[in-house]
């Protein structure tokens, strides 16, 4: 357990704002999570209202409790790393491996093999886990951001809400869209009838708005290479979309209602192809691309030689 003492010496403000300016290293759900736990005292005084006015001057008390252990093993799962330091790491994620463990998936999961990588990992977020930044589907492979200390795992969801990270993809789709590029705007939700899906669901019955960027890279007979790049990040978000506009992910098991066609393709072809984003500690800019599968490439070749491109 660790004790942070200090006085306000910022301008006055609510609690939660004050503590997050003296103290960057924590998040503000992560202080707000204190607060209401009583672990944060005001001139000597317990306070659980993350609202409380607070001056200049007055003195502070936070209590860090340890992290809590987390009641996952770890797995000597090999990982193909792509960028790691102090920080953070940046890894190509296999199709077929889910991100964290979930009911059915309570073993070999992303977080599994990440607590073994890294045995000495702190908490993030007061749990003793890999701070997972984003996640990517189970059959989606591509670059996915971990960060390693809980000033990394704040900085680049904060990058994510600003829309200052990218994030591009590689997906093949069903026909031809009929223009080069476009950009679909279309809130998503919880399917109204299927729990277990999202569709394009308007706002006022709780769908969050989502943005989608895509551009055509290769017209492959009744198929198309599509590009696309996210401006937010909504569970399943290329897919509904893809589905939306007519043109669903090649092999999507849940949005490209039952069309197969002749290529006999299991799996969605849709890969996380890039990853941008600003480097927590040094401020550095850094890109990285994580090659798309063996199958991937493969599925592609097929496509051009059958369409004689």
């Amino acid at each position: 357990m660790k004790t942070y003492t200090g006085q306000c010496d910022v301008r006055g403000d609510r609690l939660d704002r004050v503590l997050a300016e003296q103290l960057p290293d924590l998040s503000r759900s992560r202080l707000q999570k204190l607060i209401e736990q009583g672990q944060v005292r005001v001139n000597g005084q317990v306070c659980t209202s993350k609202k409380a006015s607070i001056a200049v001057g007055d003195q502070l008390q936070v209590i860090l409790p340890d992290a809590e252990p987390l009641d996952v093993q770890a797995e000597a799962i090999p990982l193909d790393i792509l960028y790691e330091d102090e920080s953070l790491l940046i890894l190509n994620k296999p199709v077929g491996l889910v991100v964290h463990p979930a009911p059915g998936h309570a073993t070999g999961t992303l977080v599994n093999a990440l607590l073994a990588h890294c045995p000495n990992l702190p908490g993030i977020g007061g749990i003793q886990r890999p701070g997972i930044v984003h996640r990517l589907d189970k059959d989606t492979s591509g670059a996915l951001v971990v960060a390693k200390t809980d000033q990394a795992h704040q900085h680049l969801q904060a990058q994510l809400k600003a829309k200052t990270a990218g994030r591009a993809y590689l997906g093949l789709v069903y026909g031809a869209p009929a223009t080069v590029q476009g950009t679909i705007q279309a809130p998503i939700g919880r399917h109204p009838v299927d729990r277990k899906k999202m569709a394009v669901v308007p706002v006022e019955k709780g769908g969050r708005n989502a943005v989608t960027h895509w551009q055509i890279q290769e017209r492959l007979g009744n198929y198309t290479l599509l590009y696309f790049r996210l401006e937010t990040g909504r569970t399943h978000q290329i897919r509904v979309h893809a589905a939306h506009i007519g043109h669903p992910i090649v092999g999507d098991p849940i949005y490209s209602s039952g069309r197969s066609g002749s290529l006999h393709w299991k799996g969605q072809a849709l890969h996380a192809w890039k990853l941008r984003l600003q480097h927590p500690v040094s401020g550095d800019w850094i890109e990285v691309v994580a090659p798309p599968p063996d199958r991937f490439f493969n599925l592609l070749q097929r496509l051009r030689r059958s369409s004689g491109t």
